[in-house]
């Protein structure tokens, strides 16, 4: 649909070990090879590990920004500066915590205050925001169904586990079309599009 929209807050969400880390680690290469300032902030692998799984894909020489932080107050510090990052993707939603909540993450609370926090520097700093959600056994993301009100696209990654075929579509995207796909075949070194 033409790409990024600076201060957009993007939702991608699919089943635990679809593919969505390593969809986005390549987007991330791809677009930071093409001159963005990309960081990829993971809530569940350490940066040795991501690491490891770039220079698995072929993705090593990339220069993207990786981080390993759950507490948003961390990440917020990072990304509301000057000349920050121009993408941020955050994997996953639901490990991130606010400090000031009592609760756990991945619980109501947590979910909706850190993309609520995320979200506003994005808009003010012009970055586009990229969260990750895990989606739970009845197909919905995990976390408060707010959340999907909350962002301006909203990206189901699907498929099977057992096949190689994995779809990206679009349920919704304030700034085009929900008509609009992706195909990707899981092969060894990564995601390759059909």
């Amino acid at each position: 649909g033409g790409g990024m929209v600076p201060g957009s807050a993007l939702l991608v969400g699919g089943d635990p070990g679809i593919g969505k880390s390593t969809l986005l680690l390549q987007a991330a290469a791809m677009l930071a090879k093409s001159g963005a300032s990309v960081a990829y902030i993971s809530g569940e692998e350490a940066v040795d590990q991501i690491r490891l799984r770039a220079a698995r894909l072929g993705l090593a020489d990339a220069p993207v920004d990786l981080a390993s932080a759950t507490n948003v107050r961390d990440i917020l510090a990072a990304l509301d500066t000057a000349g920050g990052a121009d993408v941020a993707i955050i994997d996953s939603i639901q490990t991130m915590y606010a400090d000031n909540l009592d609760s756990a993450p991945g619980t109501v609370a947590q979910v909706r205050t850190c993309a609520q926090e995320l979200i506003r520097v994005a808009k003010r700093r012009g970055v586009t925001m990229i969260l990750v959600g895990h989606v739970t056994k009845d197909g919905t993301v995990a976390g408060p169904r707010t959340l999907e009100h909350m962002v301006d696209a909203v990206l189901q990654f699907e498929g099977e586990r057992g096949h190689s075929l994995r779809i990206l579509r679009a349920l919704k995207n304030r700034f085009g079309s929900t008509e609009e796909g992706g195909i990707f075949e899981m092969c060894a070194d990564g995601l390759n599009e059909v």
